[in-house]
């Protein structure tokens, strides 16, 4: 039996079970006066050794600015985790008291919370609630039926949401693509909701909100399994190396992140609503890594990452998020690690990897927070390199040492995230973590992909002739010429990869080719125009960008069809 159905039966068995002394009074009625407060407690999901639950407790006195529940239990219960309030227990005792962003209880007002936790033998309903040190009136429901022993628990996440699972189409991105000639091929793949911004979570511009794409992911679902993608990307003094997707958050603003950004994100994740639902959550693009590479002494520092290395900002949001995030039991957090043309070199990946375990112990974030990485995402490094590895000699030099490798441990995505995946599990990180790599744009295909190595006549004729990735340098990133599609998403692909995505949906610029004036918080970044000569990150290349290009996360059309085109597997 589903996890849905379960919840459905206790929420009718609530209805139908209500005994007199449990009925809530409900504001407006004759005997609201009488009944200061209700709670309902319901045990959602029961197994052999836990248990998850929800209170909803609503205040039928005077208007509160605080409020703490509290309740003891008759059994050995234990709450393991909690949210949507800040849950203790000392013994039997149980407080649940509010978090900072539900602190408000306004007179008929309600609030909810849930927690998961462990027990043997009965577990039975407690039998009084207090608000504030007085007593409620109690409403309880809970499973009528044994679960299925194939249903995994709550908490007790798969190995990897993507096996067995459908992946959420986001219908406004599946709109724009099916309103292009041809896109109709590909309108129905999968692609990531980016949350960059606090509006984005209710909705901004007309656009749809979290709730809004949670709702379409369970009409989506039907009976079998569904995997919603996330990206979580507001950071404060976000993308400190770049500028084109600069954010609405200075510096210091890590409070504003935490109570108007991450609390509410972990709200609506929370709502037993969509308890059926596998919320992938890609954590973070282009922040920890800017830590290692582009701060002092580097030669590609900025001031804005020196300043975010000093105040610490990246590396509590970070571990805020996958706290907070990973309380929700059908949340599944990736960490973004990004790319093999960032991240390769000797003297960036161990360092990369420790900044990953810092963040990932911040902020009262375990490594437990965190259930795999995801690679490349937004970015365009090739899948696989068949022409060439690191290993080749080439008139007497060594691959690594040609122009376009210059040194790098990696020359592919798959390799750089097999191997960073072993070192995170040498570091601590469990070790059935799984990789995510996005292919949306890396397929480097059309009439000029290569079939072959390059001449051996030397060791950059042999690289430039033979690989697929066709940018100046790896570090260019913005809206790049020539690119394509790449594999379609899929689960379970290679060996420690949980699945290709197309996290950056096809078509969405990478950011504006000049100043563009917008509300988002978005600034013009040289490496987005097509005129401009580089700089130390991109080993002074042209940026390789196309021209005309909108502010980053708006339609762009002749990048859609640019990315058609050169699609790698071709389309049909």
């Amino acid at each position: 039996m589903s996890r849905t159905r379960t919840a459905l039966l206790a929420a009718m068995a609530l209805v139908a079970g209500a005994t007199g002394s449990a009925i809530a009074a409900v504001p407006g009625d004759a005997g609201a006066a009488a009944v200061p407060c209700t709670v309902d407690y319901k045990v959602q999901n029961q197994w052999d050794t836990g248990f998850t639950a929800s209170v909803t407790v609503t205040n039928h006195g005077a208007a509160k600015s605080s409020w703490a529940v509290k309740w003891t239990y008759a059994g050995n219960q234990k709450v393991t985790s909690g949210w949507n309030a800040k849950i203790t227990q000392s013994g039997a005792n149980v407080t649940a008291a509010n978090e900072s962003y539900n602190a408000t209880l306004a007179s008929g007002g309600s609030a909810t919370f849930g927690f998961q936790g462990s027990y043997s033998g009965t577990n039975a309903v407690p039998a009084t609630f207090t608000l504030d040190g007085v007593t409620c009136n109690v409403d309880s429901g809970g499973p009528t039926d044994p679960p299925d022993p194939t249903d995994p628990p709550p908490g007790n996440r798969v190995d990897n949401p993507y096996d067995g699972a459908k992946v959420y189409v986001n219908p406004e991105w599946s709109a724009n693509a099916a309103a292009e000639p041809g896109g109709s091929r590909i309108a129905n793949q999968p692609t990531g909701v980016w949350l960059d911004r606090i509006a984005a979570i209710n909705g901004a511009g007309g656009k749809m909100g979290l709730r809004d794409h949670l709702d379409e992911a369970l009409e989506q679902k039907g009976s079998g399994e569904l995997v919603v993608q996330l990206v979580i990307y507001n950071l404060p003094g976000r993308d400190c190396a770049a500028l084109a997707s600069n954010g609405e958050l200075g510096p210091t603003e890590i409070n504003r992140y935490k109570s108007e950004y991450i609390d509410p994100i972990a709200e609506i994740l929370a709502d037993s609503k969509y308890a059926s639902l596998r919320i992938v959550t890609t954590v973070e693009i282009d922040s920890l890594p800017n830590l290692v590479t582009n701060v002092s002494p580097r030669a590609t520092a900025t001031p804005n990452c020196d300043t975010m290395k000093a105040n610490g900002n990246y590396v509590k949001g970070v571990g805020y998020a996958l706290n907070k995030l990973g309380d929700v039991p059908n949340v599944y957090n990736y960490v973004d690690a990004g790319h093999h043309g960032w991240l390769g070199w000797d003297d960036n990946f161990g360092a990369s990897a420790e900044m990953f375990k810092q963040a990932a112990t911040a902020e009262g974030a375990t490594v437990a927070d965190v259930h795999g990485f995801i690679a490349n995402t937004a970015n365009y490094s090739a899948l696989k390199e068949d022409h060439f590895s690191v290993n080749d000699t080439v008139a007497g030099k060594s691959v690594r040492e040609s122009k376009w490798v210059s040194w790098n441990r990696y020359v592919d995505e798959l390799s750089y995230a097999q191997a960073l995946r072993e070192k995170l599990v040498s570091l601590g990180f469990d070790s059935k973590i799984g990789m995510l790599i996005d292919t949306s744009r890396n397929g480097w295909g059309g009439a000029n992909r290569p079939t072959g190595p390059g001449a051996t006549t030397s060791v950059d004729t042999y690289v430039d002739g033979g690989r697929y990735d066709r940018r100046f340098n790896t570090g260019n990133w913005c809206n790049q010429a020539g690119a394509g599609l790449g594999e379609r998403p899929q689960a379970s692909p290679e060996p420690g990869i949980d699945a290709y995505v197309w996290m950056k949906p096809p078509g969405e610029s990478d950011g504006a080719s000049k100043a563009i004036d917008n509300d988002e918080g978005k600034g013009f970044d040289r490496m987005c125009d097509p005129t401009y000569t580089g700089n130390p990150r991109n080993d002074n290349n042209m940026s390789g960008a196309l021209a005309d290009a909108p502010i980053s996360g708006h339609w762009f059309s002749a990048q859609f069809q640019e990315l058609m085109r050169n699609a790698y597997p071709p389309l049909s």
